[in-house]
């Protein structure tokens, strides 16, 4: 059961969940046992055994298989979307239309115009909070590192370089959701891209990717990779390197740096999950993180919480549906210029889809 903050007098936001899948499950956990301010009071699958997790381990008063009927649920107040990428404009837009305050997880959408309708009609709901999860915004690393360069420690960012690297234990299970969830760059980098425009306060000009089905052919099958980088320019010359890979033997392997004209900030970089140093006959070494969730694992729950919090006392939230547009936008660029070995200009795509 509930045990934290059982004072009455502590408002609670009613929400419900659509997605209980790897990730699904973290957040509906947080939810019910670890945001005080918060109850999981319904929750949506068409996996039973999904429904049945919610049912007895999460003690879910209402369960559904139909995301329509669990927008009926007259005691809700907010919707928290890990569902599909491919539905994410669709729910967001459906939970507005009841008056629903949406949490998203990345990225918003695979298709501009979709995302660019979740903006235009999220317009007609000022009252609402409407936020999207970019989790690493949230990890206590890389606040530092932006509250670093807002008190101009290090002078002003010119380069960064970032990567998202995922161990080679997970990729066939990748593979099933290319389609839906739009291959590499949507999926992986579309964090890069976020840490990149947030660290470096200017809009990408254009882009550049590379890369390819270097160990599991079955990407390259459906015109996606297991490996890439995308070279990124700036409005005001900045640039940026954005890494991908889902092959990676030790671990998740989330690394960034920022260079900047009085010094150089570095996250993630050795990816250890603890300070531990081990020595043995093996010789000298650190553990790594498994997952995304083991690195990160923290900053989920901060993220959640932010958006409880926001909701509560109406404050719109730094990760907005502009921020979550133009990452699509950007990660769009990637792909085309992966798949047609070209430059691509971002007034391009934006243009193509008005």
């Amino acid at each position: 059961m509930k045990t934290l903050n059982n004072d009455l007098n502590i408002k609670k936001l009613n929400i419900g969940i659509v997605g209980l899948g790897r990730l699904g499950r973290e957040y509906a956990n947080n939810i019910q046992y670890k945001v005080p301010n918060a109850n999981l009071i319904a929750a949506c699958s068409l996996n039973k055994e999904e429904i049945e997790f919610a049912r007895n381990k999460l003690e879910v008063e209402k369960t559904y298989s139909d995301f329509d009927k669990m927008l009926t649920n007259s005691n809700l107040e907010a919707i928290v979307i890990i569902s599909s990428t491919n539905v994410h404009a669709e729910q967001i837009i459906k939970a507005m239309n009841k008056g629903l305050h949406v949490f998203c997880e990345k990225p918003l959408g695979i298709d501009i115009k979709e995302c660019l309708m979740v903006e235009e009609e999220a317009k007609k709901y000022s009252d609402l909070i409407i936020m999207v999860g970019f989790v690493r915004r949230y990890d206590p690393s890389y606040k530092y590192a932006k509250k670093t360069i807002l008190e101009n420690k290090v002078g002003a960012p010119f380069f960064v370089r970032s990567q998202t690297v995922d161990k080679d234990i997970w990729a066939p299970f990748q593979l099933e959701f290319v389609k839906t969830g739009g291959g590499i760059f949507h999926d992986f980098n579309v964090h890069d891209v976020d840490l990149a425009r947030w660290f470096i306060e200017s809009e990408v000009e254009r882009v550049w990717s590379q890369g390819g089905a270097y160990r599991f052919e079955e990407f390259g099958k459906v015109n996606d990779a297991d490996n890439t980088f995308s070279f990124c320019e700036f409005k005001n010359g900045s640039m940026a390197l954005i890494g991908a890979s889902r092959t990676a033997p030790h671990g998740h392997d989330t690394f960034t740096e920022i260079i900047a004209t009085e010094g150089k900030l570095t996250i993630g970089s050795p990816p250890s999950k603890n300070q531990v140093q081990i020595s043995d006959k093996y010789g000298v070494r650190q553990e790594c993180n498994e997952t995304f969730f083991d690195r990160f694992k923290n900053a989920f729950l901060i993220q959640i919480q932010d958006f409880v919090d926001s909701v509560i006392i109406n404050k719109q939230p730094e990760c907005n549906l502009s921020n979550a547009t133009n990452a699509t936008i950007i990660t769009t660029a990637m792909t085309t210029s992966f798949q047609t070995k070209g430059i691509i200009k971002i007034e391009d795509v934006i243009s193509k889809n008005k």
